[in-house]
C-alpha cells in the first residue's frame, strides 16, 4: 500500500502517537487511495472530510486496540485468553 505510512502503536512507536502523527497517516492514505497529492478546489471539501474521518477512526483504533505480550505498557486485560476459564476437556466435550 503506502510505504510512507508508519506503524503508530507501541512498541513500534516508542510513545503514544500524537494527533499530528495520526493526521499525517490519514492524509497519506487519502492521497494514495484518491491518486491526488492535493485535490482540486472542487474536491477539497470531500478530500478534507475523508482525512478527518480516517484520522478519527485511526485514533479510535489506537485507543481501543489490545497488544498481547506488550509487557508493562499493555492495556489491562491485554493478553488474556477469553476462553481460558473453560477447561480444555469441557471445550472438547462441547464440540464432540
Amino acid at each position: 500500500m503506502c510505504r510512507s505510512i508508519k506503524t503508530l502503536r507501541p512498541p513500534v512507536l516508542p510513545e503514544e502517537a500524537t494527533e499530528e502523527d495520526i493526521r499525517a497517516a490519514a492524509l497519506q492514505y487519502v492521497r494514495k487511495v484518491s491518486g491526488f497529492r492535493a485535490p482540486a478546489a472542487h474536491n477539497r471539501e470531500v478530500f478534507d472530510r475523508a482525512v478527518d474521518e480516517i484520522a478519527e477512526a485511526t485514533a479510535r483504533l489506537l485507543r481501543d486496540i489490545e497488544v498481547r505480550g506488550a509487557g508493562a505498557g499493555a492495556k489491562p486485560g491485554a493478553g488474556a485468553n477469553p476462553g481460558a476459564s473453560v477447561p480444555a476437556s469441557a471445550a472438547t466435550a462441547r464440540t464432540a
